[in-house]
């Protein structure tokens, strides 16, 4: 009898050191997985930017890394120089002004091809003659395997006058440098070795 009873408490105490440990396990796993949640959440939180809108409301903007957005920025970059450079109206201060900014993006090499267009005469004929340019861009290439990054610009030149409107082929090479980012640079790219390999009359019409 007495031997029966001990096997019971032996049972007993056996059931409940098993549940101890069930529970003692069951513990461990509810603060591990907690604790790995708020480790996410506070990372995901770090991820995230919170912008005053003049001191009334609060926008939320997600930061990512710059890196993902490079491809696109410099794109972007190469093809707001071509619109800048290229994009002329027969006003002597609004050529400058664009030239201005255009330079802003890109190093002595656009300059170089400006002042010999300007020695030319290449502008004063657009402001005598009355004549508008525009350009619109195919396509921007760039190789970002190797740095500097080279690209090239495939775009159609539109040179309109009063008579007829010459549609031009455009192409363009140069390559991308990382620079500093600033109002004037908003990319955060330099342009260097800039040179057109190709700009010549597709068809003239007659307006």
């Amino acid at each position: 009898m007495e031997f029966k009873t001990l096997r019971n408490i032996e049972n007993s105490f056996k059931q409940i050191r098993l549940y101890a440990i069930v529970f003692a396990v069951l513990c461990i796993s509810v603060v591990g997985y907690a604790v790995w949640q708020s480790y996410h959440f506070a990372e995901l939180q770090r991820q995230k930017i919170y912008v005053l809108d003049n001191g009334k409301s609060l926008m939320l903007a997600l930061s990512q890394d710059a890196s993902i957005n490079r491809p696109v920025e410099a794109r972007e970059h190469v093809r707001r120089f071509h619109e800048l450079f290229f994009t002329l109206a027969p006003d002597k201060n609004a050529i400058e002004s664009n030239m201005k900014r255009a330079f802003n993006l890109a190093d002595k090499s656009a300059f170089d091809y400006y002042k010999d267009l300007s020695e030319k005469g290449y502008y004063n004929r657009i402001i005598s003659g009355n004549v508008q340019q525009r350009i619109e861009v195919d396509s921007v290439v760039c190789n970002f395997d190797t740095y500097p990054y080279a690209v090239r610009t495939y775009a159609k030149q539109f040179i309109i006058r009063s008579s007829n409107v010459t549609r031009r082929s455009l192409i363009t090479s140069c390559y991308l440098v990382n620079s500093v980012r600033s109002d004037n640079n908003p990319q955060g790219f330099n342009i260097e070795k800039f040179a057109v390999l190709e700009n010549k009359d597709v068809e003239v019409i007659e307006r």
